[in-house]
C-alpha cells in the first residue's frame, strides 16, 4: 500500500521561521547603522550659523538647533529670550539655556577630535557670555558631553588650542563644558535655517587661529594671513573684512569694488583680525563688514551688504566729507555763490564724485557762464540723473551723481551749443583729476 505523503509548506517550522525572521533582519539593519553613530552637543552662539558651519565637515551625518545647559526642562525660543531678559535686569538667578547644535556623526567616517577642532575653529571660544554682536549667556560658547570619553577630549582640544589662542594674542577659553541636560530640539523654521533663508548673514568663521599640529587631511582650511600695517595707508584705511563662500561678499565686490576709483583706499580680507597695533571698537560677527580706520583706529563700520549701493555710499561720504559738502551732498543744500572750489579751473582732466571718484564732467564742456558757480554743457555719459525738484516755489531739474546718489546741482535751458544746457554744479561736491601728461 503506497501513502502518499503531501507537506504542507505553511506548516514548515523553518520555512515559518524564515518567512519571520528575514523581514525582521532587514528591520533592524537599519537600526544597527544608526547605532553606529555618534553625537555630540556643541554652544557656537546663534545656532544658525554653527549649524550651517559644522554640517559641512565630511562624515557629519546631520546636525540639528536646539536648546541645552539651562534649569528648565522644557524651553523654547521664546522661553530662553524671556529668562534672558529676567537674567539681565537682575530678576532671575537661574540658569538658562545656550543656543545649541546637536552633531550627529559616522565615527568611522570622521573622529570626534575633528569634529571638536571644528568646533574650536569655527568660532571665537574666548568671549564669555556672548559671540560677536550676540550678547547673553545664551549665546555662550559650551561642549556638553555625553560620557566621560567626550569629556576628556573636550578638556585635551581646550588646552591644546588654548596654547595657539595665546600664542596669537587672545585670553582664556571659557567654555563652559559640562554634562548634556535638558536637550531640547528647536523650533522647525529655526532648522537648516540658512539654507532656507540664503539672505541670511555669512559668519565670519572664528578667530582664524588654527589648531595646531592637525594631521594633512583634516578639516581645517588654509589660515588666512593677517594684514600687516606697512603695507596700508595709516592715515585712512577701508577694510573690507569677508568670508569664504559668502554670497554678499561677492556681490559687494561686483557691484562696489570692481569698479572702486575713490580716493580712499580699500583692502579685502578673510582673517577677521584687524592689523597688528590697530584697533576695532567690538568684535565683528558678520561679513561683509567695512571699517574704517583712521591712525589705526576704527572710526566707523558698515556691516552686511544687499545691493544697497547708494547706502553705502552715503556710510562713507558721512565719514570722509566735510560739513560743508554733507549739506550739499545729502541734504540737497547749495553753496554761495562764487564760495565754491573749482570757479577758475581750466586744466584739461576730468571733475569726479568726491566720495566714490566715479568721473562726472569733463573739463572740456565746462564753461564760464558768470553765475558763480561751475557750469558744463554736457556730462560724462550715464554719470548723473534727473529728479523733478519743486522746492523754494520753483520748478527745476536736480542733478545726482549716478555712483553715490549725492545732490550736485541743478540744469537749465540757458547753456552754450551744442546741447543748450547748463549744469549750474556746487564746486564743494566735485573733485578734480588733472589728465596725465
Amino acid at each position: 500500500m503506497n501513502i502518499s505523503v503531501v507537506h504542507d509548506r505553511t506548516k514548515n517550522p523553518m520555512r515559518l521561521l524564515s518567512r519571520f525572521l528575514l523581514p525582521l533582519l532587514f528591520a533592524i539593519t537599519p537600526l544597527q547603522a544608526l547605532a553606529a553613530t555618534d553625537s555630540i552637543v556643541l554652544g557656537m552662539g546663534c545656532f544658525w550659523g554653527a549649524e550651517k558651519r559644522m554640517s559641512e565637515i565630511p562624515g557629519v551625518l546631520d546636525v540639528e538647533s536646539g536648546y541645552a545647559g539651562g534649569d528648565a526642562e522644557r524651553a523654547s525660543y521664546r522661553d530662553v529670550l524671556n529668562l534672558e531678559k529676567r537674567i539681565q535686569r537682575g530678576k532671575s538667578d537661574a540658569r538658562n539655556h545656550a543656543e545649541v547644535i546637536k552633531v550627529t556623526f559616522d565615527p568611522e567616517q570622521v573622529s570626534l577630535e575633528r569634529i571638536l577642532i571644528g568646533f574650536w575653529e569655527n568660532h571665537n571660544p574666548t568671549q564669555g557670555d556672548r559671540q560677536g554682536n550676540d550678547v547673553g549667556s545664551n549665546y555662550r560658547s559650551a561642549i556638553y558631553y555625553n560620557d566621560e570619553a567626550q569629556h576628556a577630549l573636550a578638556i585635551k582640544t581646550r588646552d591644546a588650542y588654548q596654547q595657539a589662542l595665546s600664542a596669537a594674542g587672545f585670553g582664556p577659553i571659557t567654555t563652559e563644558i559640562a554634562p548634556l541636560r535638558h536637550y531640547n530640539r528647536a523650533e522647525t523654521y529655526h532648522q537648516d535655517y540658512l539654507k532656507k533663508n540664503p539672505d541670511g548673514y555669512c559668519g565670519l568663521g572664528g578667530t582664524q587661529v588654527a589648531y595646531p599640529g592637525l594631521a594633512p587631511g583634516g578639516i581645517t582650511k588654509p589660515q588666512a594671513d593677517r594684514l600687516q600695517a606697512s603695507d596700508l595707508n595709516a592715515k585712512r584705511q577701508l577694510i573690507v573684512f569677508e568670508a569664504e563662500d559668502c554670497p554678499f561678499c561677492k556681490a559687494f565686490h561686483a557691484e562696489v569694488l570692481a569698479g572702486w576709483s575713490s580716493e580712499v583706499p580699500v583692502v579685502t580680507t578673510l582673517n577677521p583680525r584687524p592689523p597688528k597695533g590697530w584697533r576695532l571698537d567690538k568684535d565683528l560677527f558678520a561679513t561683509p563688514t567695512m571699517v574704517l580706520f583712521e591712525d589705526g583706529r576704527e572710526v566707523s563700520r558698515y556691516t552686511g551688504y544687499k545691493g544697497d549701493k547708494e547706502r553705502f555710499w552715503k556710510w562713507l561720504g558721512f565719514q570722509i566729507l566735510t560739513p560743508d559738502q554733507k549739506q550739499i551732498a545729502f541734504e540737497q543744500g547749495t553753496e554761495r555763490a562764487f564760495t565754491g572750489s573749482h570757479l577758475d579751473e581750466k586744466r584739461p582732466g576730468v571733475f569726479v564724485d568726491p566720495i566714490t571718484g566715479a568721473p562726472l564732467f569733463r573739463s572740456d564742456t565746462k564753461f564760464k557762464s558768470g553765475t558763480g558757480w561751475p557750469s558744463f554743457f554736457n556730462p560724462i555719459e550715464g554719470a548723473v540723473t534727473y529728479h523733478e525738484d519743486n522746492a523754494h516755489g520753483m520748478r527745476r531739474i536736480e542733478v545726482r551723481s549716478a555712483s553715490s546718489g549725492i545732490h550736485l546741482g541743478h540744469v537749465f535751458d540757458d547753456g552754450p551749443p551744442p546741447t543748450g544746457k547748463r549744469y549750474c554744479i556746487n564746486g564743494k561736491v566735485l573733485s578734480f583729476v588733472p589728465d596725465a601728461d
